[in-house]
C-alpha cells in the first residue's frame, strides 16, 4: 500500500476533502512518504511542487479550485488505485540565474514573466544563445514558457501551444507596442536566454517565476534545469498530454 504526504490548500473545498482523506488514510511525513497528494486548484499546486520537489517524490494533485489543469478530478476516495494506474509525465522547469548575487535560483514549472514595473513600457533585448531574438522589444512585457505552461498564461497572450515532448521554450511579448506585429519565437530547450533591460532606472521591470516575484531586474537569464526531474501523475484518461492536446484542437 502506498505511503502518501497531503497537502491542502485552506479553501472550504479543500478543507472538506481534507476531512474525508484524514478519516481514511494516514499522512505521512513528505519524506517517508510515496506520494505527495495535492488538494487545491493550479496556483497551490505550483507552490507545493516548489516546497516538497527536495524529497523527489511524486505529485498527484486534486482539484479543489476552478479549472485545475494541473489537476485530477475529485470523484474517488480510492487513492491506492488512482495512483497504480496513473500516468506519468516528467517536467524539467526554467530556472532563472544570474539576477543578485545574494538571490537563490528560482525554478517556474509554468513560465517567466517579465513586466514593466511602471507607467512606462519596458524595453528590452533578448538573446537566446547567441543570436539575438530581438534588439528592442518595447511593450508590456516577455513570456518564457514551457510546454507544460503553453495552455496557461502564454496562451492566454496568444502564444503557441507546446507539445511535451517538443524540446522546445516559447517567447511570447506581452502587449508589444513595438515592432508591433512580433509574434514571438520558438527555440530549443538546450538554450539560454537572456533578457536585458535596456532603461533600467527609467523604465524598471519585474520577474515572475510562476508565483514568485523579483522586481527592478537589469539583467537575467533563463534556461531548463535538466538535473530536476518533476513528476505528476494524473488518471489515463486526462493525462497531461492529451489536455494539451485538447486545447490545440480548442484553438483552431
Amino acid at each position: 500500500m502506498n505511503k502518501f504526504h497531503f497537502v491542502f490548500d485552506k479553501t472550504s473545498k479543500s478543507q472538506k476533502l481534507k476531512k474525508k482523506f484524514f478519516n481514511k488514510y494516514k499522512n505521512y511525513k513528505a519524506s517517508l512518504s510515496d506520494v505527495i497528494i495535492v488538494g487545491g486548484g493550479d496556483g497551490f499546486m505550483l507552490s507545493s511542487i516548489k516546497k516538497y520537489i527536495k524529497f523527489k517524490k511524486p505529485f498527484y494533485g486534486i482539484n479543489c479550485g476552478t479549472y485545475g489543469f494541473l489537476m485530477n478530478e475529485n470523484k474517488s476516495l480510492n487513492l491506492c488505485k488512482k495512483i497504480k494506474f496513473a500516468k506519468k509525465t516528467f517536467i524539467k522547469p526554467l530556472e532563472i540565474i544570474g539576477v543578485k548575487k545574494k538571490l537563490k535560483k528560482f525554478i517556474a514549472i509554468n513560465e517567466v514573466s517579465i513586466f514593466r514595473q511602471s507607467k512606462q513600457t519596458a524595453i528590452v533585448r533578448i538573446k537566446a544563445g547567441k543570436i539575438t531574438i530581438i534588439k528592442k522589444l518595447i511593450g508590456d512585457g516577455v513570456l518564457i514558457s514551457t510546454p507544460a505552461g503553453s495552455t496557461a498564461y502564454n496562451l492566454s497572450v496568444h502564444g503557441p501551444i507546446l507539445s511535451l515532448n517538443s524540446g522546445k521554450l516559447a517567447i511570447t511579448p506581452i502587449s508589444p507596442f513595438r515592432p508591433r506585429r512580433w509574434k514571438g519565437k520558438i527555440i530549443s530547450n538546450n538554450l539560454t536566454i537572456e533578457i536585458r533591460n535596456l532603461y533600467p532606472k527609467k523604465r524598471p521591470i519585474a520577474a515572475v517565476a510562476d508565483n514568485v516575484e523579483i522586481r527592478n531586474i537589469k539583467n537575467l537569464k533563463i534556461r531548463v534545469n535538466k538535473k530536476i526531474n518533476i513528476i505528476l501523475l494524473h488518471d489515463p484518461k486526462k493525462t497531461l498530454e492529451k489536455r494539451i492536446q485538447k486545447e490545440k484542437l480548442r484553438k483552431k
